[in-house]
């Protein structure tokens, strides 16, 4: 596998900037916290440190606007897909059809949701819960509907994008 075949696959996926996997990105201090705003990005402290809340405003499609100065914990993350495809596990095909399947499951799962309620955009995970949480007894096979595809496409984004062998995964949530 060469480098050009990784670039394909992260500028045609896009779900670890996108809300899909993880809900933040943890900064490696004030400095690169200070960079990042300075960038034009807004920030949430958590407590613990800054995070760059996902999904990322730097995100255009699939294309980090930010590359050349994202965050440290952006540059060390490397999918479980990344990696299968790094030590020639899957090819290049195989794993953008990968991607194409999460895609379809979130889809799903966006359908169900239906229209965006407020303005603040969340991850993925983080809506789910609040329309899980929100309906009522009324709306009772419309909310299982959701648990189960919630259900489903959970267990298919961690088993394909974030299952990573030894050593697990850096620090972005």
């Amino acid at each position: 596998m060469d480098a050009d075949e990784a670039q394909a696959l992260c500028t045609r996926c896009g779900l670890c900037c996108d809300g899909s996997l993880l809900g933040d990105v943890e900064l490696a201090g004030a400095a690169e916290a200070g960079r990042i705003e300075r960038l034009g990005l807004e920030l949430d402290d958590d407590g613990d440190g800054y995070v760059l809340p996902q999904p990322c405003a730097a995100l255009d499609g699939c294309r980090c606007t930010i590359y050349a100065q994202r965050p440290g914990s952006c540059r060390a993350f490397e999918c479980a897909l990344l990696q299968k495809l790094q030590r020639g596990d899957i090819g290049p095909r195989h794993a953008l059809i990968a991607v194409e399947r999460a895609r379809a499951r979130i889809r799903e799962v966006e359908r169900l949701l239906g229209p965006a309620r407020g303005t603040k955009r969340l991850p993925l995970a983080e809506r789910c819960s609040e329309a899980l949480a929100r309906e009522g007894a009324p709306q009772r096979q419309r909310r299982a509907r959701l648990s189960a595809a919630v259900a489903r496409m959970q267990r298919s984004l961690r088993a394909t994008f974030l299952d990573a062998p030894r050593g697990g995964l850096p620090i972005v949530r």
